[in-house]
């Protein structure tokens, strides 16, 4: 089937002895999508990666990867994957060129099409100014690179990332977005990362793990407005130090009060709209405002809220 997913995962279970890592996790991936697997440490991300890279079994439930079996045709899986585990496997005491040639013969590439590949990868993951130095002598950020070439040199359909940005400084993790992005511009690409701006950044959708239960999928605006719409309400910023929790807390339709100095989330019901009451409270208590915005999670407080924290009043609100 030309348009069958590329992924497709049902009611994968994984225990640890009396730990159970997946409950039942189901999803799927479609090709050409950038997918972000997002959750906390030990929420089960990497329990999954290494089941569909045919690494580990599942106890129950079935994994496909380009209508693959990974228990019936791990053989042909695994020639259809790239896989970067989170802790990059180089040999240290190669050069990045012979490294590259080296997986190139195990992945079964032949004659000149060896040579290709190497200048295709090296290309793409900016390895040029150092594919003929030792790999020891790399800094981290081109190590990741050396594995995202090794993981792509095969060209495979789908490219599997554990955590790629883990340990990078702030300009190598950019760097390395903008290769994943790359990437995704002709494979399908699901990645794992606790990094809440890395799903922002590169992906089209997000699934969300916890407690090895998938608890949100959907697009960041969709699962933005899913967290704002169980949690509804208005952030406003006044000019007084003057606690004004209690005040705002005695208006109709007001759930909550959340204080952050002189800025409050104020939570309302389903539907209501309590802008003039606010405004005219605020008034008639001598309390000048400064903005009023409806309330709109950002990135953290999304990710917060679906994965049982405590959210934070935003600055990055959208203005009423």
């Amino acid at each position: 089937m030309a348009n069958q997913p590329s992924i497709v995962v049902e009611g994968l279970t994984k225990d640890y002895g009396d730990f159970r890592a997946l409950d039942g996790i189901s999803f799927k991936v479609e090709p050409g999508e950038i997918v972000g697997f997002l959750g906390p440490n030990g929420a089960g991300k990497t329990t999954t990666m290494k089941i569909l890279t045919c690494f580990m079994a599942a106890n129950s439930g079935s994994a496909k990867v380009v209508g693959k079996d990974v228990y019936q045709e791990s053989e042909a899986v695994r020639r259809s994957i790239g896989y970067l585990p989170e802790n990059v496997p180089l040999y240290e005491d190669m050069l990045v060129y012979d490294y590259l040639m080296f997986v190139a013969q195990v992945r079964g590439i032949e004659g000149a099409k060896r040579e290709d590949a190497i200048r295709r990868v090296v290309k793409l993951t900016g390895l040029e100014s150092v594919v003929n130095r030792d790999i020891y002598e790399l800094s981290k950020g081109f190590r990741q690179r050396v594995g995202l070439a090794q993981a792509i040199i095969h060209e495979p359909d789908v490219v599997i990332l554990d955590e790629p940005t883990s340990g990078l400084d702030p300009n190598q993790i950019l760097e390395i977005r903008d290769v994943i992005t790359e990437i995704g511009r002709e494979k399908t690409v699901i990645f794992s990362t606790h990094i809440l701006q890395e799903v922002s950044a590169v992906c089209d959708r997000i699934i969300v793990i916890n407690h090895g239960k998938i608890v949100a999928d959907g697009t960041f605006e969709e699962l933005s407005d899913q967290v704002a719409e169980s949690a509804r309400g208005l952030v406003v910023e006044v000019e007084s130090d003057t606690d004004m929790s209690a005040k705002f807390a005695t208006l109709d339709d007001v759930t909550d009060v959340l204080r952050d100095g002189k800025t409050y989330r104020v939570l309302t019901r389903k539907e209501s709209d309590v802008r003039k009451r606010l405004v005219a409270l605020a008034a008639a208590e001598g309390i000048d405002l400064v903005s009023l915005r409806t309330y709109q999670p950002d990135l953290e407080e999304t990710f917060r809220a679906l994965t049982g924290g405590k959210g934070s009043v935003s600055s990055n609100d959208e203005e009423e």
